[in-house]
Parts: structure tokens; C-alpha cells; sequence
């Protein structure tokens, strides 16, 4: 299999499994991945989604010897399906971690930004790389690059192709925290089930409005936040949460 999924608790893993090729992106692991997101969307037991790779590559991004490949009359060609999978990932209503492995390129860098936030192993680089072989990105690498990281630093992996190292991914605010190699994917599975346990409603208004907030006025980002809490008031774990503040427990939530 080029991916595997498995949920543990209440993470579901999905994990790039073609090592021989870097964990490149083909037609059939983004159709499957797509697929089990949207399998896992609907379903409440699955509250936190990793996104992971085997071997020494998160992902060397799309397997090129298939990206001009032409279509067949009236389907989607490779193009299409990675930008429904990217874009399926980036909008999946609960949290999504990136454990990076290893090197984070091209197609596989453009994954790692539709996820939530970035655990990544000491080992791990991220570039664009697709000035490398006169490829233009098209899931979101020059689009997302400059909001993720300083416009500079952006350009700079553009233009030159070339590969950083995750601390200085960290400092450039790409990664939120840099792991032994042997701890990434235990500590992921950790941050898995800390969010877990918080309200999947609470976190899914959250995501809507941190993800929107960017593209508004920030009155208009402040009132949509304010929408959110009034509706999230007629909810059953907002009730739970102060219950179980006055009652000194762990509130159990149920997501609506």
C-alpha cells in the first residue's frame, strides 16, 4: 500500500508509504487520502488527524511522471485531485497535525501548509523545489509560502529551490516545535489526544474563524468571532465546560 490509515484512539493517521520513491504523490494515494478524509469528517470518534511519511521523506510532493499525464474525457486530471485533496485536508472541521519525518518538498511542503500546525523531526527540511525542474506550483506553494512564513524567506525557497533545515523552519514560524527523530510520531499521537479532549465544537469554531480571519477587516473577523460565541452558547459543551469548572472535573464533551 502507498498509504496507510489507521485511527488510534481518537487520531487517525494517515501515512505516506512509498519510501523507494520519497513518498512522491500519486493518482491513487490522493484519491484514497481524499476519500478517508471525507470518511472521517463524518465521523465524531475521529477528533485529530496526523499526516506523517515512512522512510527518510515526508514527501519529495507529486510523482512528475504522472503530472502531465492527460485525463480521460470528462474526469479530473492529477492536477484536480491533488487540489481537491489539498484543499479537502485544509478544510477538514477538526485539527490536522504534520509529523514531518523527513524532507517536506514541492508538493509534499504544499500538504504539510493545509495542515493546522507542524511537529517536526530534527531531521526534517522543507522546500519548494519546483524552480528545481521548471515546475510551477499549483497547491498552493507560491500563494501560501509568503503567508506562513516572512515574504523574504518565502521568495528565497522559491526562487532558489533549495531545502531548510526544521529549526529554522521553527524560527520562521512554519513549525511549531522540533523533536528527536525517534519521539515524533509518539509525540504526535500526545498532542492527538490533549486536543482530543477538548471540545471538537469549540475547536472547529475556532478553526473557521482563525482560518477566515486573514482575508477579513479585522472588524469584520472580530464580529464573526462574536457570531460564533453567541451560537456556541446554545451548546451543549459550553454547558458542560462550566459544569465541570464549578464541579472541579474533567467536563466531558460530545461535540454539539
Amino acid at each position: 500500500m502507498s498509504v496507510t490509515f489507521e485511527v488510534k484512539g481518537p487520531v487517525g493517521w494517515i501515512t505516506l508509504a512509498r519510501p523507494e520513491a520519497m513518498n512522491a504523490l500519486e493518482r491513487g494515494m490522493v484519491d484514497r487520502m481524499t476519500a478517508k478524509l471525507v470518511e472521517w469528517r463524518d465521523d465524531p470518534q475521529v477528533r485529530v488527524v496526523v499526516l506523517t511519511g515512512t522512510g527518510r521523506a515526508f514527501s519529495a510532493g507529486a510523482d512528475l511522471k504522472q503530472a502531465s499525464a492527460p485525463a480521460a474525457p470528462g474526469e479530473m486530471d492529477f492536477l484536480d485531485a491533488i487540489v481537491v485533496f489539498f484543499n479537502t485536508l485544509r478544510a477538514f472541521p477538526r485539527p490536522v497535525i504534520a509529523a514531518v519525518n523527513g524532507l517536506a518538498l514541492a508538493g509534499g511542503l504544499e500538504a504539510v501548509m493545509a495542515c493546522d500546525f507542524v511537529i517536526a523531526a530534527q531531521s526534517a527540511r522543507f522546500g519548494d523545489a519546483h524552480s528545481n525542474f521548471g515546475v510551477f506550483p499549483g497547491g498552493g506553494g507560491a500563494a501560501l509560502l509568503p503567508r506562513k512564513v516572512p515574504i523574504n524567506v518565502a521568495k528565497y525557497m522559491l526562487f532558489t529551490g533549495d531545502s531548510l533545515p526544521a529549526e529554522d523552519m521553527k524560527t520562521y514560524g512554519l513549525v511549531s516545535e522540533v523533536v528527536a527523530d525517534a519521539e515524533l510520531q509518539a509525540r504526535a499521537q500526545a498532542i492527538g489526544e490533549k486536543l482530543a479532549a477538548k471540545s471538537p465544537l469549540v475547536l472547529t469554531r475556532m478553526k473557521r474563524v482563525a482560518d477566515e480571519a486573514a482575508d477579513k477587516p479585522l472588524a469584520d473577523a472580530l464580529r464573526h468571532e462574536v457570531l460564533e460565541l453567541r451560537n456556541h452558547q446554545r451548546s451543549y459543551d459550553i454547558q458542560e465546560g462550566l459544569r465541570a469548572f464549578v464541579e472541579k472535573r474533567k467536563p466531558e464533551f460530545q461535540g454539539y
